[in-house]
């Protein structure tokens, strides 16, 4: 069963910048490699959102919301992906998470937390 792991997250002020991590662990590369994957957050009192997702041959797509100051990437071999956030605004703060787009059969991971807050 592949376990989807996110880290990274913590509390920043507006305008600062975080890393996001996520790796699949159990995942068999041949399966993972071809998939598109996605970050996808979730806010208090909201559903569930996809804010950048990345095909296996590395096109991106991105939420307006976050256009211009988000960037996902992907590192197959590790199979894992990233989220940078930089000009993060208090409307960032959610629960962060990674999985398939769309999603398959694997379970969610338990996010990470991004608080914006000054």
């Amino acid at each position: 069963q592949v376990q989807l792991e996110e880290s990274g997250g913590g509390l920043v002020q507006p305008g600062g910048s975080l890393r996001l991590s996520c790796v699949a662990r159990r995942a068999i590369f041949s399966v993972y490699a071809p998939l598109d994957m996605g970050w996808y957050r979730q806010a208090p009192g909201k559903e569930r959102e996809l804010v950048a997702s990345i095909s296996s041959g590395g096109t991106t797509n991105y939420a307006d919301s976050v256009k211009g100051r988000f960037t996902i990437s992907r590192n197959n071999s590790q199979k894992k992906v990233y989220l940078q956030m930089n000009s993060l605004k208090p409307e960032d703060t959610a629960l962060y998470y990674c999985n398939t787009v769309p999603v398959n059969n694997w379970s969610w991971g338990r996010g990470t937390q991004v608080t914006v807050s000054s």
